[in-house]
């Protein structure tokens, strides 16, 4: 039988996951902020950046999968906290939908394209030298 948890140790579970989300989430916004708003100009505007924070957070991510359970803390602040806010779907899809209003079609098959790949290479790549600096076990948390 499933022992049942006292109440107030899962919302001090929840506090604690919710802090350690929250924790991580502010420092990746606002390193996506500063990516549109710094390297945005040089590197094809608001899509470039979009496209540079996406491809770090899968990187981050694929890292992170290797060896971490995903309840925690590292996972918690890193994984979803960081990356969460770091990397954004809706601000993907606003870049196609943007694109193709503009009449720029082949120009949004090209984005789409370019992040399914490149992001599907860098959470390999990611998961790749996770697998390779811990092995098989994992990491002291």
């Amino acid at each position: 039988m499933a022992r049942l948890e006292r109440p107030d140790r899962r919302l001090r579970f929840g506090l604690k996951a919710l802090a350690l989300v929250a924790s991580g989430a502010v420092p990746g916004a606002l390193l996506r902020w500063q990516l549109v708003e710094q390297l945005g100009p040089q590197i094809g505007g608001a899509r470039g950046a979009n496209l540079l924070a996406n491809l770090a957070g899968c990187l981050l991510l694929g890292f992170l999968s290797g060896p971490l359970p995903f309840r925690s803390p590292l996972m918690l602040l890193l994984g979803i906290g960081f990356c969460g806010s770091l990397t954004t779907f809706s601000g993907w899809i606003l870049d196609l939908a943007s694109l193709q209003h503009q009449g720029q079609g082949l120009g949004g098959l090209a984005l789409l394209l370019t992040s399914l790949g490149l992001g599907l290479l860098a959470a390999l790549g990611g998961r790749a030298c996770s697998r390779r600096l811990f092995g098989g076990r994992k990491p002291q948390i």
